[in-house]
């Protein structure tokens, strides 16, 4: 096994022992890819509000999405959450979280569904696209007014012979303007909270099926984020995941990757804003010396350095945990909320070491910041962590 970064580089990295030959040359190849083909645009595309669809194709023809699709699907074939790892942390360091986050949804979060609830059929159907790109995925939970009670949704699906009838809404939904299949949250009988939830897949071009405006958002600017509107729209019950009635249990079995790979991003982003900050300190003078010579920056970054260490230490073993099927529920909320809140802790202090300069949006460090706001807040919030920790105490 080889370090991730060797010493030379990065000096104040601890060996990390998570990573094979094989995830670095993922690594590199997609760090390229990033380079070229999305670090040049994200100015833009933070400016359009989304990314263009065909970011989504050309990464698949190059082997950067759905690992775990078989290869008769068009996918990797392998189940090796390292390598979603290594995406997500180069899309990190490469300072572009906003244009990366549709990706890594795509991957870590809305491809566990269908790997483990679709038919044959519906593996046929969905899955090549799901490899090449050409179908992007996303997740509807959320509903206006109702934030982490998942269980008092409104939206319905009523069977009605062959199809299910939905109607309802969603909102804060990433990748939703771009996404063709839009795993829903919905109640298939309303009379029920938990019990009545169901998931039905909508596809791009239903009627009644309706995308409203991109939301404008404090960060991830290049992140489509919408609202979507469902009017009496005919879903085949063909298009149900799993099983009626499963909806919520489905969530709750899927929670721990999502909330790790939300982790590892934070970790991540908080890596990427130790290494922008070092290089900063060591160029930018101030009473003629470096500013990163003076001793309130020597220990600012000292705890920043060990703290991210810590982190991304107990990351990794979750990563492995998850591999071997064995990350529980409470440790990937401990990894969310604690990543998540350090993320946050460690780009708000590296920024104030930039000054005045890290308020400016060229600098990566003060979109960073914009972006890593969010990130105690997206699945599940830092509070709603803590809830499940504290119950596992028994309290």
């Amino acid at each position: 096994m080889k370090p991730t970064r060797t010493k030379s580089e990065y000096y104040w990295q601890m060996r990390r022992e998570l990573y094979q030959q094989e995830h670095e040359e993922l690594r590199g190849s997609f760090r390229s890819w990033l380079d070229k083909e999305v670090v040049p645009h994200q100015q833009e595309w933070a400016a359009a509000g989304i990314v263009p669809r065909e970011l989504f194709a050309d990464a698949g023809r190059h082997g950067f999405l759905a690992f775990e699709v078989p290869e008769e699907h068009g996918g990797g074939g392998v189940a090796d959450f390292r390598f979603n790892a290594v995406i997500g942390e180069e899309v990190q360091a490469a300072g572009v979280g906003g244009a990366g986050l549709g990706i890594t949804l795509h991957n870590d979060i809305c491809l566990p569904y269908f790997m483990r609830y679709c038919t044959g059929e519906q593996r046929e159907r969905w899955l090549p696209g799901i490899a090449s790109g050409e179908l992007i995925t996303a997740i509807a939970m959320t509903e206006p007014g109702i934030g982490s009670d998942l269980a008092s949704m409104s939206t319905s699906a009523i069977r009605d012979g062959d199809h299910y009838v939905v109607n309802g809404s969603k909102t804060f939904i990433t990748n939703g303007i771009n996404a063709d299949l839009v795993i829903t949250a919905v109640k298939t009988d309303p009379s029920q909270r938990h019990k009545g939830m169901s998931l039905v897949v909508l596809e791009r071009g239903m009627d009644g099926f309706e995308r409203g405006r991109n939301l404008e958002k404090i960060g991830q600017h290049a992140q489509d984020t919408a609202e979507l509107f469902f009017t009496d729209v005919q879903v085949p019950v063909a298009n149900l995941l799993g099983e009626e009635g499963q909806g919520f249990y489905q969530l709750t079995a899927n929670l721990p990757q999502e909330r790790l790979s939300i982790a590892m991003s934070g970790v991540a982003a908080a890596r990427a804003a130790l290494t922008w900050t070092l290089e900063y300190v060591k160029e930018r003078t101030a009473f003629g010396q470096a500013i990163g010579s003076f001793q309130n920056s020597k220990f600012v970054l000292a705890e920043i350095a060990t703290e991210v260490e810590i982190g991304e230490t107990f990351v990794d073993r979750c990563v492995v945990a998850l591999n071997a099927g064995e990350l529980t529920a409470v440790e990937a909320a401990e990894a969310k909320w604690w990543c998540t809140e350090l993320q946050k802790r460690v780009v708000d202090r590296c920024l104030q070491l930039f000054g005045g300069y890290g308020y400016m949006l060229e600098y990566p460090i003060a979109r960073a910041y914009a972006d890593a706001r969010i990130t105690t807040i997206y699945g599940g919030t830092t509070e709603i962590m803590k809830e499940i920790i504290g119950r596992s105490l028994g309290l």
